[in-house]
């Protein structure tokens, strides 16, 4: 009998910044940390590099056009959860074309500018370590493990 290979989640997540500001959104009917703020973000669909799907999420879920090739990644995070294990890519946004508005009003209650060195309490928490780490220049971390 073949061994089954171990299996890993996958997302992208965005750093929209402007003027010392991050855009994030409140998360709503998503059964994962509902009513928390996190980042433009959504899972690997499979054929596709990191890039173009983080260009994909921002189209889908903020209205917003960005070259992948303008992307930067900024970091990576070995995560563990109660829904797996997942590898998530931070993304830095510098350029895009229009101006974010909330795409998916089922799944975002809010979408707003938050100041970058102050974000707020109710950021989920990996996401508040990425952001952080983030700031500080690449990064990669593992969150959940202990």
């Amino acid at each position: 009998m073949a061994k089954r290979w171990f299996a890993v989640y996958s997302a992208v997540y965005l750093l929209f910044i402007r003027d010392g500001q991050l855009l994030m959104l409140r998360r709503a009917n998503t059964n994962y940390e509902d009513g928390k703020l996190s980042l433009v973000a959504g899972k690997l669909d499979g054929g596709e590099e990191v890039k173009q799907a983080a260009a994909r999420e921002a189209l889908e879920e903020a209205g917003v056009k960005v070259d992948p090739e303008q992307l930067k990644v900024v970091g990576v995070m070995h995560r563990h959860s109660d829904s797996g294990e997942w590898i998530d890519f931070f993304l830095r946004v510098e350029d895009w074309e229009g101006e974010p508005s909330n795409m998916e009003p089922d799944k975002c209650s809010e979408m707003g500018w938050f100041p970058l060195d102050e974000l707020p309490e109710d950021t989920i928490p990996h996401v508040r370590l990425a952001v952080e780490q983030a700031m500080k220049g690449t990064f990669y971390t593992g969150y959940g493990w202990e």
